[in-house]
Formats: structure tokens, C-alpha cells, sequence
């Protein structure tokens, strides 16, 4: 299993309802099988090296493409976790997709927006094991911080740095 990490190291301090900082990030990707590990910190610019390091994680694996992926992205999935109590990584199906692959996914697919936020880098396709994608949709439409997809015949859930809206 191919492994990547990237610490970046802040002190730790209570924030929130007892939430503590730094807070970590944990993603294995379903399709390369590549491991990430990020450290997070809400309201605060990610290292270089970690954004570069999730960039290339979220990249497109069906043709290497690379695209910045916001870092927004990164504060939703550490509050996701947090609010469903989850203590394992997230599985991602789906990061950054070139242009050329969301339109072929889309050709396959009436589920593809032409527009989709995972072009510009600001959308993930997830799953966590041992939480019910049910749950886990249910919390992230609880954060109120972007888009909500859920995709209970494929057993995970879209999140996106867009408006609120949920399907």
C-alpha cells in the first residue's frame, strides 16, 4: 500500500464545544490505496507542503491530472468527523476529475453534473467505515457548509465547497 504524509504542527488548544486543535485528518483513497494524513487548524492557511500533498492525493486517478483542491474541503471533513464521533479514516472515491473525465462519467451517468464542483477542485465523494453514509449525510447537512449528495446505491456521500443545497 502506497503511503503519503504531511505534518504540519500547530499547538494544541481547546476551540468550539471542546473540540481540540490540531485536528487530523485521515483519508485512504479506493482507488490508488494511497494513505494521507493532514493536520488541520479552522480559520488558519494550510502549510505549502500539505495542500501540495492533497492536491496530488485528490488528484484525478484516471488520468494524473493535478488541480488545487480547496482547503475548505479539509475544515468540512474534520468537522464531519468530529460531529459523527468517528475514530478511522475517510474512504475517498472521488476528488479532483478533469474536464475530459467528468464528461465521460457524465456520458455513463445522468448522476454527473456538467458543472460539477469536483472540475474545480471543490468536491469530494466519501464514505466512512463504521458510520452509516445515512449519518454521515445527516451530519454534513447539519454543518450547513456546502453541498450534500447522497448516494445510498454506491454507499457514499458528495461534499462540496458550493452553496448550501442538498440532493
Amino acid at each position: 500500500m502506497a503511503a503519503a504524509a504531511a505534518a504540519v504542527v500547530w499547538p494544541s488548544r481547546v476551540i468550539g464545544a471542546g473540540r481540540r486543535e490540531p485536528r487530523v485528518v485521515e483519508l485512504v483513497h479506493t482507488h490508488t490505496r494511497e494513505q494521507l494524513s493532514l493536520t488541520v487548524r479552522a480559520g488558519a492557511s494550510q502549510s505549502p507542503d500539505a495542500l501540495a500533498a492533497l492536491d496530488r492525493f485528490l488528484r484525478d486517478h484516471r488520468t494524473g491530472d493535478i488541480h488545487p483542491i480547496d482547503p475548505a474541503l479539509l475544515e468540512i471533513l474534520a468537522d464531519l468527523h468530529d460531529a459523527v464521533g468517528a475514530a478511522g479514516p475517510f474512504h475517498v472515491i472521488s476528488g479532483y476529475r478533469s474536464p475530459r473525465t467528468n464528461a465521460v462519467l457524465r456520458e455513463r451517468s445522468r448522476g454527473v453534473a456538467a458543472g460539477s464542483l469536483h472540475v474545480e477542485g471543490r468536491a469530494i465523494d466519501v464514505r466512512l467505515p463504521g458510520v452509516d453514509s445515512a449519518r454521515l449525510r445527516d451530519a454534513a447537512i447539519g454543518l450547513r457548509r456546502g453541498g450534500v449528495g447522497y448516494y445510498a446505491s454506491s454507499d457514499f456521500v458528495h461534499l462540496d465547497t458550493g452553496r448550501v443545497r442538498v440532493w
